[in-house]
């Protein structure tokens, strides 16, 4: 990764190089702002110096390993949607198992009932 202070010709130095949010921004393709209120909160690893977050090489690939996803493993293996036994999705209720639903009664014919019996 070369950095813009190597590239003005400054020599390298024995002391790790410290990276500003604007560069750990563009080098992750999101906004300085969401690289500072990550930091603010706690979520990525981070160095204060002069009042403002700066970044090491170490903590750049820890925010990597950080917001990482990795696919979750399936145990069982997928079966047809029309094999038999099975609801294709899992966990669903067979339709004849599940409970029949019914609509309530509006309330204008409720209340049309109710002043007819008591006239």
């Amino acid at each position: 990764m070369t950095t813009p202070r190597a590239r003005r010709g400054v020599t390298a130095s024995p002391l790790t190089p410290l990276y500003r949010p604007a560069e750990i921004a563009e080098a992750l393709g999101c906004s300085e702002w969401w690289v500072k209120e990550q930091a603010r909160k706690g979520r990525i690893p981070f160095t204060r110096t002069g009042g403002g977050y700066r970044f090491t090489a170490e903590h750049y690939q820890e925010i990597i390993r950080v917001f990482e996803e990795r696919p979750t493993r399936v145990s069982e293996p997928d079966t047809e949607e029309g094999s038999p036994g099975r609801s294709p999705r899992s966990g669903a209720i067979p339709p004849a198992a599940a409970a029949t639903l019914r609509p309530k009664r509006p309330r204008r014919v409720n209340r049309a009932e109710s002043t007819r019996t008591a006239a």
